[in-house]
């Protein structure tokens, strides 16, 4: 019997409707369901007294997510497609992402496009899209005191008023350089159209093996963006007295302490994407962000009297 998943956001009742409505579905035409909520995925924050406070990356799998899920489905918006890959990227299941919130940038569907979409994912009849994952992790001399998958982005800043932070960062096996800014962001192509995009940092296309660190408000007109092989481990030293705030993806993270280091490296499990139709990375842009829209003419003089 082949088997499927489905993973909603529970605090939005649409989501929960059509989960329940999408579960019966697949019973009847013979498929196995197993169903879960997003919050699996939400990994909460450590605190200074309780610092280890995570799940192993690879235990985050929902009890019957494994590798013999042919495909899972995800209600929700991009918040809730961002914790699902949490959850079933370490067992390979690819997810049909279906838009139940605002912004659905992430998303490969719409709910009035779901049950079209449903079928060609149950026939096989469609394109697997894999997207570069993170592996981060919090270190304190020999103990790893936090770690999480990211699929956005890493963002460490200083909590709770912005002002500035210095960073030594280094990058795979170049010579460490030192930033001072109020924050770093390292991103993935994925996550070049998130908060990166808001700091001022270029769009990547998702197939480009690269990754990029990006200085929030550097104060230094020599401290920019910067994109390099995601091939690179980066590991970025805290250089200030107080202690700073690490989140992934916006929704989890932990305090990093002055002689902690925060370790970053391309994940060994992707986010497979099912995509109904052949991706086309500037059609989302165009649609979602208003990018490459033609310019509107502007009306021709007139003399006055």
């Amino acid at each position: 019997m082949p088997k499927a998943g489905i993973i909603y956001n529970d605090n939005k009742p649409v989501a929960c409707r059509i989960a329940e409505e999408l579960k019966d579905k697949l019973i009847s035409c013979g498929w196995e369901v197993c169903l879960t909520n997003g919050m699996g995925g939400i990994l909460g924050y450590s605190s200074p007294d309780k610092p280890i406070c995570h799940t192993p990356i690879e235990l985050l799998s929902p009890p019957g997510f494994d590798e013999e899920m042919s495909f899972a489905v995800v209600l929700g918006g991009d918040g809730t497609v961002l914790s699902a890959f949490r959850q079933v990227a370490p067992a390979g299941i690819p997810l049909l992402a279906v838009n139940t919130g605002h912004m659905g940038f992430l998303t490969e569907t719409y709910l009035n496009q779901l049950p079209a979409a449903l079928e060609q994912a149950m026939a096989g009849e469609y394109e697997i899209e894999q997207r570069t994952m993170l592996a981060v992790q919090l270190w304190r001399e020999d103990i790893k005191l936090w770690e999480a998958l990211c699929l956005n982005e890493m963002v460490l800043h200083r909590e709770p008023l912005t002002c500035m932070c210095h960073f030594e960062i280094k990058v795979g096996r170049h010579a460490p350089v030192d930033i001072a800014a109020d924050g770093i962001i390292l991103s993935t192509p994925t996550g070049s159209t998130a908060y990166a995009l808001s700091a001022g940092g270029p769009v990547i296309v998702p197939g480009v093996a690269v990754l990029q660190i990006l200085p929030i408000c550097p104060h230094s007109l020599a401290s920019r963006a910067l994109v390099f092989a995601n091939t690179e481990p980066v590991v970025i030293y805290p250089a200030n007295p107080d202690r700073l705030v690490m989140t992934v993806d916006g929704n989890a993270g932990c305090y990093v302490l002055p002689d902690d280091r925060v370790r970053i490296e391309k994940s060994p499990y992707p986010a497979k994407f099912i995509r109904v139709k052949p991706p086309e990375f500037f059609h989302i842009l165009r649609e979602k962000l208003g990018w490459g829209l033609p310019h509107i003419a502007k009306p021709t003089s007139v003399e006055l009297p």
